[in-house]
């Protein structure tokens, strides 16, 4: 009995070890494609609506910043507002400056204490969430719902 490492190696057997090798592999890779097809990476995005804490949290003429949200809670001449802390240049963090402004580091911007461009690249104003109250008595802002820079949430 001949052993498979003694069997010559002709050129019929070379071409058909390339014809099985090539399907297999193409077998391989449409197998791998249609996995990932039928089981897709869902990115799941945080919840647009949120609690950021009761209204007694935020004191009278003040401006606080929520780091984890990317927004600023102004509680000023009698209601609430939440303002956008991403520059709407290039969607940087914008800090808040001397004077209630609030000053974009990467491009210079400069907003007034309601949003809007005082000067820099930034096109357009921050933008302002809807604010609403639970019946808990916590604030809850909305960043699916834009709303003007009057909006005002009196509590």
């Amino acid at each position: 009995m001949q052993d498979i490492n003694d069997k010559e190696l002709t050129r019929r057997n070379f071409f058909g070890l390339i014809g099985h090798t090539s399907i297999g592999t193409s077998i391989a890779g449409s197998a791998v494609i249609t996995y990932k097809y039928l089981n897709p990476n869902v990115l799941f995005e945080p919840p647009s609506k949120f609690k950021i804490g009761k209204a007694d949290d935020f004191a009278e003429d003040s401006i606080k910043f929520i780091e984890a949200k990317k927004l600023f809670v102004i509680n000023k001449e009698g209601g609430y507002q939440a303002i956008s802390a991403v520059c709407t240049h290039l969607g940087c963090t914008v800090k808040l400056a001397l004077e209630n402004q609030f000053h974009c580091p990467c491009h210079g911007s400069k907003f007034d204490e309601h949003g809007n461009v005082i000067s820099g690249p930034a096109p357009r104003p921050l933008r302002h969430y809807k604010l609403t109250l639970s019946r808990d008595g916590s604030l809850v802002v909305d960043m699916k719902k834009e709303v003007d820079g009057e909006f005002k949430l009196v509590v």
